[in-house]
């Protein structure tokens, strides 16, 4: 089977740290984004970074930079709609998504989500919570193209969450191990950098 192109959103306004990008905050001797692109790029065909403003900040990356095709910041599903656009336009079936602030996402995130996917292709990451509740991630997903113009018609209509839009069309779910630490763990706050460094300084202890 053909690799998904791999789409990282990052269109968020990342109010919780102050603004701007936290792919770009520094972590370790790289970037956020650094670590998420090393983990996902070689689970796909090719890349995209899902990310509004100015495309030159990301410039280095060489990454194409793909910008909501709606505007007022609607949210991943936008993200969603932007990726599976261009999908279409290099004639591939499906994409994977990631958040651009996960830096130990799983290596094993798109070969999973294949093998639990719906007929229709849709598949949902998930991973237990400290309470071992099982908490779904709805920024990392599989997500056949055939389905964006239904994705369109749906924004245009109001919907924003994520788990709805997938919960409509029977979208499977994954269960990932937090056994080493929970790999969705997300950078929100400034004290989450100091968190995400003591976990690649231990890699068994969880954040």
């Amino acid at each position: 089977m053909t690799r998904p192109l791999g789409i990282i959103l990052a269109g968020g306004r990342a109010t919780r740290m102050g603004g701007g990008d936290k792919g770009l905050r520094s972590l370790g001797s790289a970037r956020i984004l650094d670590h998420v692109i090393a983990r996902l790029e070689p689970q796909c065909a090719a890349l995209g970074l899902n990310a509004n403003g100015d495309p030159a900040r990301f410039a280095e990356f060489g990454l194409p930079v793909l910008p909501d095709s709606i505007g007022g910041y609607q949210g991943p599903l936008a993200g969603v709609l932007a990726g599976l656009d261009w999908a279409a336009q290099r004639g591939a079936d499906t994409i994977v998504t990631a958040a651009a602030d996960t830096p130990f996402l799983p290596l094993d995130l798109v070969a999973r989500l294949t093998a639990c996917a719906a007929p229709n292709g849709l598949c949902i990451a998930a991973s237990p919570d400290e309470t071992g509740t099982l908490r779904r991630h709805p920024t990392f997903g599989l997500w056949p193209v055939a389905l964006r113009d239904d994705l369109r018609a749906a924004l245009a209509g109001g919907l924003r969450k994520v788990s709805l839009w997938a919960d409509r069309h029977g979208a499977g779910t994954v269960r990932f191990s937090n056994d080493q630490g929970d790999p969705f763990f997300n950078i929100n706050r400034p004290e989450d950098i100091d968190t995400a460094l003591r976990q690649m300084a231990d890699p068994d202890a969880a954040p």
